[in-house]
């Protein structure tokens, strides 16, 4: 029997590749609001990031969740995004 293939992300803070299920999913809606995407099922576009908040902060600071939007970022939605970050519960990855 194969084994199971693991889905790999890259995380837009710190650019390595990890498991889908260890990173948070950062998402545009169609109508152009910024979130986090828990379920990974949200429609719209999708970028990735570790759960720390220096990796968030990195990926704001250089810019990399604008570019995975085409969209700029506004200071409240970052500001949002690092309190939510602190907030969330770490996943643990299923052995």
């Amino acid at each position: 029997m194969k084994p199971k293939k693991i889905p790999m992300r890259m995380c837009v803070g710190c650019r390595e590749m990890k498991p889908k299920k260890e990173l948070l999913r950062v998402v545009r809606s169609p109508e152009g609001e910024i979130s986090f995407d828990l379920t990974g099922r949200k429609p719209g576009r999708g970028a990735y990031v570790c759960h720390s908040s220096e990796c968030l902060l990195r990926a704001v600071k250089q810019k990399q969740l604008e570019r995975a939007f085409s969209a700029p970022i506004s200071d409240e939605v970052r500001d949002a995004l690092a309190k939510q970050i602190v907030d969330l519960p770490k996943e643990q990855p299923d052995e």
